[in-house]
């Protein structure tokens, strides 16, 4: 059978396919539209039907709108229940009431009965359990909202989904950050991750205090008492330059939110008994949350769904359904589940652009000659990733061994200087030079200690409080990729380079040949790497 997932509710529209239980696409709207995370200047219109990614998956397959099976929708509006700020709930229900006549408009030939839904959290905890290696594991799911709850605790035993707690709105840890995230200046719904990377810049010293308004509850759910920021730190408005004070409050809650997680699996772990957990929601994108629920956590093994956020959820809905008819869902083959390009396609795309080219006989001896020399690398490959983390297929790539390259990147990519960059390394060498933290780590969602000896030789990945959100590369996963860091590890003695997203600030990662031209042409990169070809700057403004 034929699965088709969609999400469309409050930001991150996605789709994803899946046919006789194996993923075959998924993508998120945003990598067609260059709308980042859907959003458009009417909050309203981020329930963007990700119609083009949805016409993607189905020409990925082989497949037309009329050959799909089911269709999931990662929202059930039977579950809302009418609250004060109601209104606005309202127009969010009725639109997704509506969804299956605006998803047969927008994809000719679905039959609009053919739509079911699936409630909101469901999904998160499909994308993560379902999706992950494991028949039998506890599964936690944390973010802002699903219909009016925000919150999903349960156990996956044989494929089938047992809730145990879930936490009714408005008690929100997802809400919560995204308060604060607001309240220092940032986007919220988006940047949650900056505030996650500002409060290693400052002190917990705001602890105490919130334990008193955030909470559990003993019964695998919480509280978040209305709380107003500004006793802690100043509104900071969009541009600003912070301080002490809102590095503090970051510190605060992220500490406050690790703390309120653990109680929560610890919970669960005595609930179930499992020795696995599954992490998906908003809230399991916080690397540093992540780390150390497995840590001091109970659970012997943690796996995050590299697409945790809303857009998994259009995953998650498919293999809950696939799951629901008899299906059970293969795991995940990894996050390179987008677009790809034919070496042709690409050459094609080149030529149309008239700027000059060359195709190695050694890509990778070629690429980390590059990188040695302190060139940054525009690197476009295979399919594109699912999720927001670049993991080698649409990545910048630079030196680790110079400092000054964090400012130099982040220079590049228009986006604050507190912010760190990630390294790739070789799964082999990962342990001698990262200590806590899982090894292999393939989707950047854990931090790393970098051990003391290694600091000073890869200053541009280690982050304020000496920690580095790695991702490991295996030969049979990347081998190319792999090759890169071989031959980069020749010619300066290190197994890493610096990995970040290919993309500049405000704009969504790369995912087309067209979009790799642009921000080559816009942005101060050396040099751009796609497929089997190369690019040179200084060659193409030389002609």
């Amino acid at each position: 059978m034929k699965f088709l997932g969609i999400n469309a509710i409050f930001h991150d529209p996605a789709a994803a396919l899946v046919v006789d239980g194996r993923i075959v696409a998924a993508a998120e709207e945003e990598r067609f539209s260059r709308r980042k995370h859907g959003k458009r200047p009417l909050a309203f219109s981020a329930w963007e039907l990700p119609e083009q990614a949805a016409a993607w998956c189905l020409r990925e397959a082989g497949l037309a709108a009329e050959d799909i099976d089911v269709v999931a929708y990662s929202y059930d509006p039977s579950l809302v229940v009418r609250r004060p700020e109601g209104e606005w709930e309202d127009l969010r229900t009725k639109y997704a009431v509506r969804a299956p006549a605006f998803l047969a408009t927008a994809l000719p030939g679905l039959d609009p009965g053919l739509v079911s839904y699936v409630p909101h959290h469901v999904a998160h905890a499909a994308s993560a359990g379902l999706a992950s290696p494991w028949r039998d594991c506890a599964v936690l799911v944390c973010d802002g909202r699903g219909e009016d709850v925000s919150h999903l605790a349960g156990v996956y035993r044989d494929g089938e989904l047992e809730i145990l707690a879930t936490q009714e709105l408005p008690h929100s840890l997802g809400l919560m950050y995204e308060e604060v995230t607001e309240h220092l200046g940032f986007l919220r719904s988006s940047d949650e991750y900056k505030v996650m990377a500002m409060a290693s810049y400052g002190t917990p010293r705001h602890l105490a205090a919130l334990r008193e308004v955030i909470y559990t509850t003993g019964d695998g759910g919480f509280r978040v008492e209305p709380v107003d920021w500004n006793v802690y730190a100043k509104a900071l408005p969009k541009g600003g330059a912070w301080t002490s004070d809102h590095a503090d409050l970051a510190a605060s809650v992220q500490a406050r939110l690790e703390e309120v997680l653990l109680e929560l699996v610890r919970w669960l772990h005595a609930r179930t008994g499992e020795r696995r957990l599954a992490l998906a929601g908003g809230v399991a994108l916080n690397c540093v949350a992540n780390t150390r629920l497995l840590d001091e956590g109970p659970f012997e093994e943690l796996w995050v769904q590299p697409a945790a956020g809303d857009s998994g959820t259009a995953l998650g809905g498919a293999l809950h359904l696939a799951q629901t008819y008899g299906e059970p869902a293969a795991p995940m083959p990894g996050a390179a589940l987008g677009r790809g390009f034919t070496d042709e396609e690409l050459g094609a795309w080149l030529d149309v652009a008239r700027v000059p080219y060359s195709r190695p006989a050694d890509l990778a001896a070629a690429v980390a000659a590059e990188l040695a020399a302190d060139r940054i690398v525009a690197w476009f490959q295979g399919r594109s990733e699912y999720g927001p983390r670049a993991l080698g297929q649409r990545s910048l790539l630079a030196h680790p061994g110079h400092a000054r390259n964090t400012e130099r990147l982040n220079d590049v990519k228009g986006r604050e200087q507190f912010r760190p960059i990630a390294p790739m390394v070789l799964e082999s060498r990962a342990r001698e030079i990262f200590g806590r933290g899982p090894v292999p780590s393939p989707y950047m969602l854990f931090v790393h200690d970098v051990h003391p000896d290694w600091a000073p030789r890869i200053p541009a990945v280690v982050h304020v409080d000496g920690t580095a959100r790695i991702q490991t590369i295996s030969p049979r996963a990347h081998p190319l990729m792999a090759r890169v860091l071989q031959e980069f590890e020749a010619r300066t003695g290190l197994p890493v380079v610096v990995n970040t997203s290919l993309n500049t600030a405000g704009r969504p990662m790369v995912d087309d040949p067209r979009d790799a031209l642009e921000c080559f042409g816009s942005a101060p990169v050396d040099v751009l790497v796609l497929g089997p070809y190369l690019v040179r700057r200084g060659e193409v403004f030389a002609a």
